[in-house]
């Protein structure tokens, strides 16, 4: 079991993550970003979610916006308010910092907390921005994001960009650039782990089920597909089970202007360049196959207790 923080623009996927995160980890709050929602609904929306899940965990309020590109508009397929319109929403809004929750928590527990961020990677940016020194402090930061082009699993925004470095490809560089030990799940292995509309009904959790209608409604539209891809939580698999996964190490870069704007880069070979983008960096592990069946096993078993 892991200390975590877990920070997220809490969504559908999102919150089958934290779901799941409650279960296999030790959880010591929930930081909020911008993404699939505007910061303020992702308050309100980890607050209600916890309430009907019975989840114990203090919320915090993060960044509102990107680090320096304009902001973009909310996801859709999770529904107005990010939780499938399922639940009225009485909550507040407001909470304390999460940027300095981040913070204080790295310089306090040194060397034993792991950040798991499943929305922009701004607060994360922004914490280390502001306070460098944690940066060898955090035992690790788990990602869900970015694409590598593996069997063919690129961008879901744009041809290149993934939705979650796509909303803040400034921060995203930062992050993974920076000395931070980084563990990448991208859509390279997070497609490759799906659930039926029937399987999250056998699940048993009439929470989770009331609020993936539109994303299930979405997929069947969009895909052909009655389910839905796991994304987010594949970074709790990561903790539970890092034996799923295949693994390879390599510095990243993220495209911050142009058409690929949002698109992670590794470094492919190792003939020398005269202009290295890569030069000095940190190699951080990026995870390109998974066992989908054991990962799949072990969320639902989870979810069952």
């Amino acid at each position: 079991m892991h200390s975590v923080i877990f920070d997220t623009d809490i969504g559908v996927d999102d919150a089958f993550a934290l779901a799941y995160a409650a279960r296999t980890q030790r959880l010591l709050g929930i930081t909020t970003v911008f993404g699939n929602v505007a910061v303020g609904q992702a308050v309100k929306n980890a607050r209600l979610f916890c309430e009907k899940m019975g989840i114990r965990a203090p919320v915090y309020r993060g960044c509102s916006r990107p680090l320096a590109q304009a902001p973009s508009a909310p996801a859709v397929l999770h529904g107005k308010d990010g939780l499938g319109d399922a639940f009225d929403n009485p909550h507040r809004d407001d909470a304390p910092s999460a940027v300095q929750f981040i913070i204080d928590s790295v310089r306090a527990q040194p060397h034993t907390i792991t950040l798991v961020a499943i929305g922009p990677l701004t607060n994360i940016a922004s914490a280390i921005n502001q306070a460098p020194d944690i940066i060898p402090l955090v035992k690790e930061v788990v990602i869900m994001g970015g694409a590598f082009g593996t069997d063919g699993h690129a961008g879901n925004v744009t041809p290149f960009a993934e939705f979650n470095i796509w909303k803040d490809p400034h921060a995203a560089d930062q992050v993974l650039a920076s000395a931070l030990p980084v563990v990448m799940l991208p859509l390279d292995v997070t497609h490759k782990v799906l659930i039926t509309g029937d399987e999250v009904r056998q699940l048993n959790q009439p929470v989770l089920s009331a609020i993936c209608r539109p994303y299930l409604a979405y997929s069947r539209q969009k895909e052909g597909f009655d389910g839905m891809a796991l994304h987010d939580t594949l970074t709790l698999s990561w903790l539970a089970l890092p034996a799923a996964f295949g693994v390879t190490t390599s510095p990243v870069r993220v495209v911050t202007d142009g058409i690929s704007c949002g698109q992670t880069l590794r470094r492919l070979g190792t003939l020398a360049s005269r202009h290295d983008p890569f030069a000095g960096l940190r190699a951080q592990r990026l995870c390109l196959t998974v066992d989908a069946d054991a990962v799949r096993e072990h969320f639902f078993a989870a979810l069952r207790q």
